[in-house]
């Protein structure tokens, strides 16, 4: 029996051995099988000899076409540049962001250790105070906030998510990326997002995941950390990959305008696509993507569609590392197309020089060795100085020297000791605040201008930051009182506003939500010492929260105190090196033999300090120059420009930031997008409107005794000339003596009423608004670029008729504008483009300018006009001998309590025009200054001096001009 139940065993054992045995062999089939000869069905993953393949399909982005000025210069082409990339190389699991994470700390590393940093294509920025802010604003804001938190559109926006403010919407990425550490252990565990670095990081490991996130849907896309990064950045990259899983250099190209600062206004700069961009885009062309580097402004983003190029693809077989094994097919891309400008290069560099130069010598000219203007100083007067300390607080106030490098280790000397003044500053004002909300409680109109800027700075930070402002009711009586009549102190406002429900106490960290009025007024002072204190109380504790307005404030009282000299403030200038002199100079300024004042001055002569820089009236300007007998543009300058280098291929955080607090606005097209009044340059339209609507005629005149007197006002209108006159005048004479009674009876004629003698404003105003249009100055000039809708005067047409009412122009209006007059009638739509080529030089497209309208009057007409502006010009000292015959017009923008815009409009040669100029010089104080920064552009342009003594590089000296004013 024993023995049958043994071989039973052996039975039993020995086929379940057969099975086992089998199943091995299969299996090991299988595998072999897999490796040698199964392929997936779509391509993309094999194994081979094993070794993992993967297939990558890898697109090529083309390089944009050039950009070149009408004479073939280059203005924008590509250069070969090295890309830092990631691929998504990781495993899916509970440690993949911290891997991820990781790597691109080591990699950030590396490309911040070499002066590189990671591409800023992010729609929120860490501003000068240090604190997250969007960039964007609007739909373009409410389109980003839907792709954070994943909406296909964005009505999908939850109210909470909408309402997100940029520091929440870094907290809610670091969760989701885990960025950050936990605080505490096991299940007590608190993940705090950005905890362990700084904001810098937390925005570059944020960046860099959403994009790697968004490209997640995409199997082995690369990301683009940095963009053209240098050489060494490169070779550390490379050296380091066996630790930086999925890094890469790709060879790229990058963007490059070779002198950005002249044409940055016109050519704009690149991009990575928006969604909105795309979206629109995709209309045109479907193969765009979400990776595409594309025109973002100026011209790059107008002719879009013919400087980008056609992708390549290039397909390769990649391990699971992300190493390439092989090449499996190539097709290149194809180059984009040229554009051709009708803009000439040497002269629009030459304007700006020329206006920078000029409003500099405005500068020199106007400053002088006080401390303030007198409270009732008239600032739109050509007379009124700048007060040297004005330029001192300069210095602070638009950042020409770091104040935040003043309590670093390497401070030095004048740093320190100017640094423990402000600290004392700081506090005394702080202190002083909490004792004028809590006890004195003074009216407003009854502080010093110091308190009255303190208190007007608080209440609109309070406004913005706890207030309700849908529940800020403006016409109440308490908010009038205060903001309107200053009767009340903020003390008053503050206790009627929290009474009326208008504060959202919730903002306010109180710890008890059913405390007193008392209590939470205690509490808005606390947050308003805070604020300014530079420490915000948040539910994660305080964060250091620069209130940089506040911080910089405090230098100009600490100036006119003198607590802090103006020879300290030198000093400070060549500590940072922000300014340098030469040996002779050096040795003066060290030996005591210079004042500061003097020291000040010779830096803005010599432009060591620009006017941008100073941000002072007048610190902008800008030019036009067109071709009368074709409507092209030959020069847009705008003043100051900026370097679009740093705002293509991945946006400098830092200079952008830096052009965002700018005072000078940098940014902003002062060209085609500042609006102002015409001024007197308008008088060409009521010219036109009164000899074409038969109200006046070319012989006819009419009496100037200084005053108009047919309209019921208590102010009636006066001519500049007032107290004086200009007794009678015809058209041709009106316009050469820019005589405002003149066309004041024009503007009262053109509003009477057809058989009557009664006068209707509105009637008046629809003559000059039809007369103005045939000008083009109801449009857009037609220029590739953005630019603001022109404003048609909408009130009170007697002084409508001189350029004022509500009129509103940008420069390039005003220079189609006088473009018509040249030419006598013939109005253009302007252009910037003169063709587009291939890469080949073959003609594409022939651009020219549209005629838009012809305005058809009698040349008798034409000859009146164009007389008074000759005579106009010829009345100017500074165009005495002049080489060439210009004809021109003057104009005066009034700006309530800051100097008046500067404008001048002409053409040239007189007899046979060629070009027409307008120039603004905004807040230029007096019309001349513009008139004069035109003759140098005509100098230059028809070459009536030596470049070299047109082009200095220092400040050039005005003329006042004021007994010529308009």
């Amino acid at each position: 029996m024993f023995e049958n139940i043994k071989d039973e065993f052996i039975k039993f054992i020995t086929s379940r051995a057969v099975i086992v045995c089998g199943l091995i062999v299969c299996l090991a089939g299988i595998m072999i099988y897999r490796l040698f000869w199964l392929q997936i069905v779509n391509g993309d993953y094999y194994l081979d000899s094993f070794q993992l393949k993967i297939t990558k399909v890898k697109t090529i982005q083309p390089a944009r076409g050039n950009i070149y000025d009408v004479n073939g210069n280059l203005l924008a082409y590509n250069k070969d540049a090295n890309s830092v990339t990631i691929e998504d190389v990781y495993k899916s699991g509970k440690g993949k962001n911290k891997a991820i994470n990781d790597t691109l700390n080591g990699l950030i590393d590396i490309i911040e250790e070499n002066g590189d940093s990671v591409d800023q294509d992010f729609n929120i920025i860490i501003n000068g105070s240090g604190n997250y802010e969007y960039n964007v604003t609007g739909s373009a804001l409410i389109r980003f906030l839907a792709d954070v938190y994943g909406h296909a559109k964005t009505d999908e926006l939850k109210y909470e998510e909408k309402t997100k403010t940029a520091e929440e919407v870094i907290e809610d990425l670091c969760k989701k990326f885990e960025i950050g550490e936990k605080e505490g252990s096991g299940i007590n565990a608190k993940f705090i997002a950005g905890k362990g670095y700084s904001k810098d990081r937390v925005l570059n490991l944020v960046i860099v995941r959403y994009k790697m996130y968004n490209n997640s849907y995409q199997k082995y896309i690369d990301t683009t950390v940095a963009s053209d990064v240098c050489e060494q950045t490169v070779a550390d990259v490379l050296e380091n990959a066996s630790i930086l899983d999925g890094a890469d250099i790709e060879l790229s190209t990058a963007r490059y305008y070779p002198d950005s600062e002249y044409f940055s206004h016109i050519l704009g700069y690149t991009g990575k696509v928006t969604p909105d961009q795309l979206a629109e885009l995709k209309q045109v062309n479907k193969n765009y993507d979400s990776n595409d580097i594309v025109g973002q402004s100026g011209i790059e983003e107008s002719m879009e569609s013919v400087l980008q190029g056609t992708k390549g693809k290039e397909t390769l077989s990649v391990d699971n590392t992300g190493r390439v094994i092989e090449v499996n097919s190539f097709v290149d891309s194809i180059r984009g197309n040229d554009v051709w400008l009708t803009i000439d290069k040497d002269l629009t560099e030459a304007c700006y020089k020329i206006l920078e130069q000029s409003l500099a010598g405005i500068l020199v000219r106007k400053i002088q060795n006080i401390k303030a203007n007198p409270d009732n100083a008239d600032l739109g007067s050509s007379n009124t100085p700048i007060p040297i300390y004005d330029v001192y607080f300069s210095v602070f106030d638009n950042a020409i020297v770091d104040i935040s490098h003043f309590d670093d280790e390497d401070a030095k000397d004048t740093e320190q000791k100017v640094y423990q003044a402000w600290l004392a500053k700081k506090e005394e004002v702080i202190n002083g605040i909490r004792v004028e909300l809590n006890e004195k409680q003074t009216p407003y109109k009854d502080l010093s201008k110091e308190y009255k800027w303190y208190m007007t700075h608080i209440s609109d930070m309070l406004e913005s930051e706890i207030f309700n402002s849908d529940k800020i009711d403006k016409e109440d009586e308490m908010y009038k009182a205060y903001h309107l009549t200053e009767e009340i102190s903020l003390t008053e406002y503050l206790k009627y506003t929290y009474a009326k429900g208008w504060i959202d106490v919730s903002r306010l960290n109180l710890d008890n939500q059913y405390a007193s009025s008392e209590e939470v007024f205690a509490q808005i002072v606390d947050y308003i010492a805070g604020e300014l204190g530079g420490e915000k109380v948040t539910s994660e504790g305080v964060e250091s929260n620069p209130d940089l307005d506040f911080d910089a404030r405090l230098y100009k009282y600490l100036l006119l105190e003198d607590r802090i000299s103006g020879t300290q403030v030198c000093n400070l200038l060549l500590e940072q090196e922000a300014v340098s002199l030469d040996d002779e100079e050096r040795g003066l300024w060290e030996r005591g033999g210079e004042s500061s004042y003097t020291f000040m001055r010779n830096r803005i002569e010599k432009l060591d300090i620009t006017p941008a820089q100073l941000a002072l009236y007048p610190c902008t300007g800008s030019i036009v120059i067109t071709d009368v007998n074709t409507g092209e543009v030959r020069a847009l300058v705008s003043y100051p420009g900026y370097d679009n280098n740093k705002m293509a291929n991945g946006v400098d955080a830092a200079y952008y930031a830096k052009l965002r607090s700018d005072k000078s606005n940098p940014l902003f097209n002062y060209a085609t997008m500042q609006k102002t009044a015409p001024g007197s340059t308008f008088k060409m339209v009521s010219a036109t409107a009164g000899l074409s609507e038969n109200v006046i005629t070319t012989s006819s005149t009419i009496h100037c005794g200084g005053i108009f007197t047919k309209l019921d006002d208590n102010k009636p209108p006066r001519c500049w000339i007032h107290p004086g006159s200009h007794g009678d005048l015809n058209v041709t004479g009106g316009i050469k003596n820019s005589c405002n009674v003149f066309f004041y009876e024009v503007g009262y004629r053109l509003g009477i009423v057809d058989g009557t003698n009664s006068y209707s404003s509105d009637i008046g105003l629809q003559k000059l608004a039809k007369y103005a249009s045939l000008y083009g100055l109801n449009e857009k000039s037609g220029v590739e670029i953005t630019e603001s809708e022109p404003q048609i005067s909408d009130k009170d047409s007697v002084r409508s008729a001189i350029g004022q009412g509500s009129a509103n122009y940008t420069t390039v209006s005003l220079a189609r504008y006088v473009t018509t007059v040249a030419n006598s009638g013939k109005c253009f739509n302007l252009t910037l483009i003169d063709k587009t080529t291939d890469s080949n030089a073959n003609v594409l497209e022939d651009y020219s300018a549209d005629v838009r309208n012809e305005i058809d009057m009698p040349s008798a007409y034409w000859d009146a006009i164009h007389l008074g502006m000759r005579q106009v010009v010829q009345s100017k000292k500074i165009y005495d001998n002049f080489g060439v015959n210009v004809a021109g017009k003057t104009g005066t923008a009034q700006q309530e309590g800051k100097p008046n815009h500067s404008l001048f409009v002409c053409y040239a040669p007189y007899e046979s025009p060629e070009i027409a100029v307008a120039t603004r010089v905004a807040n230029g104080y007096t019309s001349s200054y513009a008139a004069e920064i035109t003759k140098r552009v005509l100098e230059y342009y028809y070459n009536l001096k030596e470049d070299e003594e047109i082009l200095s590089g220092t400040a050039q000296t005005l003329q006042d001009g004021a007994a010529n004013a308009d």
